[in-house]
């Protein structure tokens, strides 16, 4: 008999990056713990360089889609964890929520300079997500 699994959503305003991270990240580390989805408050594209950086690490969310949070509202969800502010002054109230977290990141979309430099600022964000993710699981 299998253990049940945790459910986590994690938010963020497009769910173009840090919440696609994420998700990719926690599923990696602990999917035999946790159900894990991701969402935004505004449906866009997974960005690609979010792709490739975290193809850099093993974690492929090349089929990953952006998802609008409204599909998620009416579910039974153990962790909402919102990543960016944004997101968290407009989540609305998940009544099937056990615990509501926020963990600010920035942005690593608004970037600015060169390739390089946009993606160390994705590798950056990356990298701060999976260690409060290691914290979280462990």
């Amino acid at each position: 008999m299998s253990p049940v699994r945790q459910r986590a959503l994690i938010l963020c305003t497009h769910n173009s990056a840090r919440s696609q991270m994420a998700e990719g990240l926690l599923r990696q580390m602990a999917g035999d713990r946790f159900e894990v989805e991701s969402a935004g408050t505004e449906e866009t594209r997974v960005n690609p360089l979010a792709i490739a950086v975290m193809s850099e690490i093993g974690i492929d969310i090349s089929s990953h889609t952006s998802k609008t949070l409204d599909r998620f509202l009416n579910q039974r969800w153990d962790y909402v964890i919102t990543v960016c502010d944004n997101a968290n002054e407009s989540c609305p109230v998940f009544p099937g929520a056990d615990t509501r977290l926020h963990w600010s990141f920035e942005d690593p979309s608004a970037a600015k300079g060169s390739d390089e430099e946009r993606l160390d600022a994705f590798r950056r964000i990356r990298d701060q997500i999976r260690a409060r993710l290691r914290a979280f699981v462990s």
